[in-house]
């Protein structure tokens, strides 16, 4: 050990009680405890322990999705204009309103399961079909399912006699596509489950022809009436949450199980006249 000589020694231990009297004032003023968490937050140790947010899975390769609808700023038949304003005037009259089981629906969520804000706000529409009658979906969607595997739903169904019921509002997140995404996108809400469309997205269904009730690939299509109160809806639902035609798509094309095959027949030039119709296309 060396020993230092009296005077150095005395002022070693003046300057000492002198740090350790700024050290106290610092930390009464309350400017230490904030200088020592800045000095960690910008060390690179507290990069390493810090552990970083999870973030949900991404949805597994799909096939890409290229909307059969096209830009079409003139329609081509008057008549067809003025019966499709005729029932957009008289959309509300013509709207059954249901109140489906609270357990075939749920809230959409502003953020997943692994709290990172998701999409939660209508931009997607996906289109289906019933596969059984209009009443048969009714009864359905009423039934109280308590297993997950049972809860279905649809925002919209479109009768074959152009019928429109609105199963659920949609500010709520129907149960309408369980494994599922949309060009690279879905939302994962429960992190035991996969993820689906559904918090972003608007389900409409048309009921299907009786010759349909089967597995069959295709059955004989649906009514002029069914395309008629599908594209009024379609236009509501695009110009209120500023949905883009390419973004109505087939629960077909979303269906991450590759099961799904509705809905089957369906005559996209028919809605394409309908939509241009409605001024939605331009």
């Amino acid at each position: 050990m060396v020993r230092l000589p009296f005077s150095a020694a005395g002022s070693q231990q003046r300057q000492i009680l002198i740090g350790l009297a700024a050290l106290a004032a610092l930390l009464l003023a309350g400017v230490l405890p904030v200088m020592l968490l800045r000095l960690w937050q910008s060390s690179p140790l507290s990069d390493r322990t810090t552990p970083p947010r999870s973030l949900a899975p991404a949805p597994p390769a799909q096939a890409i999705w290229r909307s059969p609808l096209r830009r079409q700023c003139h329609a081509i038949d008057p008549a067809l204009v003025q019966r499709l304003r005729h029932l957009q005037h008289t959309l509300p009259q013509h709207t059954r309103r249901l109140r489906i089981d609270p357990s075939n629906y749920g809230s959409r969520h502003p953020r997943d399961a692994y709290g990172q804000p998701v999409a939660h706000t209508p931009q997607l529409v996906v289109l289906h079909e019933t596969v059984y009658g209009l009443n048969s979906a009714i009864n359905t969607f009423t039934t109280h399912h308590p297993n997950d595997a049972d809860q279905v739903s649809y925002h919209t169904l479109i009768g074959e006699k152009g019928q429109i019921v609105q199963a659920l509002d949609p500010s709520h997140r129907a149960f309408g596509a369980g494994y599922s995404a949309f060009r690279g996108r879905w939302a994962v809400t429960n992190a035991a489950m996969a993820g689906s469309v559904n918090n972003f997205a608007l389900h409409l269904s048309l009921e299907t022809p009786l010759d349909g009730e089967d597995s069959d690939p295709h059955h004989s299509g649906y009514s002029s009436a069914q395309y008629d109160a599908m594209a009024v809806v379609l236009a509501d639902w695009m110009r209120r949450f500023n949905i883009p035609a390419d973004s109505i798509t087939t629960h077909r094309h979303v269906d991450l199980g590759l099961e799904r095959a509705d809905p089957r027949s369906f005559d996209w030039h028919a809605l394409q006249v309908r939509l241009a119709a409605l001024g939605v296309l331009c």
